[in-house]
């Protein structure tokens, strides 16, 4: 691929896949602001030091955008950390000192200080509390490793952070960052945070955040399809045996044959439609042997020998006249829907043993999506728009399989839990979205495979 067909390739891919995966965790971020869950963090990029980002004063909510864009993540609370019943304790603690070192907090309650660091590491993924990083000893947010102190967050008088909705921070008894506001129960203060986490709200919510992300994507795709179909229509072919094209060094044109031209035998047999015309075609083909074709062309009747020689030839080369048809708005609906069910189905597949390897000879990974992209934005708005919709609408339909660490997987361990009535432990969860990771990485490196043979090889 010419250096210039590389440039194009990684910037249309980059432009597409950031673009849906910023609506996905969008999708993710608006469902569980809706729940009443707080989102301390909405990035497009996948996380890394070097970011541009503006707090939001309304959410709380830090967005941003990183320098590696082939990704984006949003941050809810309360979907990491693990419970310990020392957490009201530990809440307590930082609540009356306002800014506590970790070691501090490991003495008091007993503890050594791995647990003491996990214990403020849960209350710091809740936003009940936050990481304090001292200039002075070298710390910074950018470091990777969580800082020796924490301290308290900017509270209203009803106890309401700015990941709060309704929280008013002009009222008198609101207290600042790091000033001490001790609590009068701690466990019932920390049932008030718990309740304004993921890990807080019910089955129903943490679903519906969980799906909203590919809902997002497969509604999309369902807009542009239908749109698309509706209003710039679709090529369908006249069932005419005027042919439409002819496929440059195939055996039509080598034989003289030209778009335009009205076919009215091939082989003897007489051609008045594009039907008659493609039997006459394959009854031709099959014998292996050169025929004639007989055609008009500005009023005056010409005759063409197609040569094969000697070999049973795979097509003629000619393509049918087409005309663009618009779809009514119920059709293109319809025919949206229609394409939602193939693409679950191809999704669907990948899961079943017997169907896996036929589905990923298909497959395409980032390379493959990246050179389509390009090709789809050289043939124009309406292409481009399909080709985001036919990644849109995959995204969409791979996300909800139920596998972690997908998010149809994490639906999985949410119905699990239902079920058992009891949280699976962090290490189990673990333990299966490595195998999750694992066939996902077999995936991709087949479907790179792919990518490779049909980018390369040809």
């Amino acid at each position: 691929m010419p250096l210039m067909g590389v440039v194009s390739a990684v910037f249309w891919g980059v432009v597409v896949l950031s673009l849906l995966v910023f609506l996905h965790e969008g999708g993710h971020f608006l469902a569980a602001r809706a729940c009443g869950m707080r989102v301390t963090e909405f990035y497009l990029g996948m996380p890394c030091r070097h970011h541009i980002a503006r707090k939001s004063r309304t959410y709380g909510t830090e967005f941003g955008v990183t320098p590696i864009l082939l990704g984006g993540y949003t941050r809810i609370c309360g979907m990491e950390g693990t419970h310990d019943d020392l957490l009201p304790a530990c809440f307590g603690i930082v609540q009356r000192e306002g800014r506590v070192l970790a070691t501090d907090v490991a003495a008091e309650l007993g503890v050594d200080a791995d647990r003491a660091y996990d214990l403020l590491a849960t209350l710091a993924d809740w936003a009940a509390i936050r990481p304090h990083y001292d200039a002075g000893k070298g710390e910074a947010p950018s470091q990777g490793t969580l800082p020796e102190a924490f301290e308290t967050l900017r509270r209203d008088p009803n106890m309401l952070t700015e990941y709060d909705a309704g929280h008013d921070f002009s009222l008198s008894g609101t207290t600042e960052a790091s000033e001490p506001r001790p609590l009068e129960d701690p466990n019932k203060a920390l049932a008030s945070e718990k309740s304004r986490t993921y890990l807080g709200k019910g089955f129903l919510k943490r679903t519906f955040t969980l799906v909203a992300g590919p809902l997002v994507n497969i509604a999309l795709a369902f807009l542009i399809v239908t749109a698309s179909l509706s209003i710039a229509g679709v090529e369908v072919a006249v069932n005419s045996n005027r042919l439409g094209a002819v496929t440059a060094d195939s055996a039509a044109q080598a034989a003289g044959l030209r778009a335009g031209d009205v076919v009215t035998s091939v082989g003897g047999r007489p051609c008045e439609d594009w039907n008659s015309l493609a039997s006459a075609i394959d009854a031709a083909l099959e014998t292996g042997e050169d025929f004639d074709v007989t055609y008009t062309r500005g009023g005056s009747t010409h005759e063409a020998v197609v040569k094969t020689g000697g070999k049973r030839l795979s097509a003629l080369g000619v393509e049918a006249l087409t005309r663009r048809m618009r779809l009514s708005l119920p059709d293109a609906a319809y025919s949206a829907v229609r394409y939602g069910q193939e693409v679950a189905g191809f999704a669907a597949r990948l899961i079943m043993p017997q169907h896996t390897m036929e589905t990923l000879g298909s497959a395409s990974s980032v390379v493959g999506i990246s050179a389509a992209a390009s090709q789809a934005a050289s043939s124009g708005m309406n292409d481009f728009l399909l080709f985001i919709a036919m990644v849109s609408m995959s995204l969409g339909f791979m996300n909800l399989l139920p596998i972690p660490p997908l998010d149809g997987g994490k639906v999985l361990i949410e119905i699990v839990q239902l079920v058992i009535r009891r949280q699976l432990s962090v290490r189990v969860q673990a333990y299966i979205s490595y195998a999750g990771l694992a066939f996902f990485l077999f995936i991709f490196v087949f479907a790179l495979k792919n990518d490779v043979v049909r980018l390369v090889i040809g």
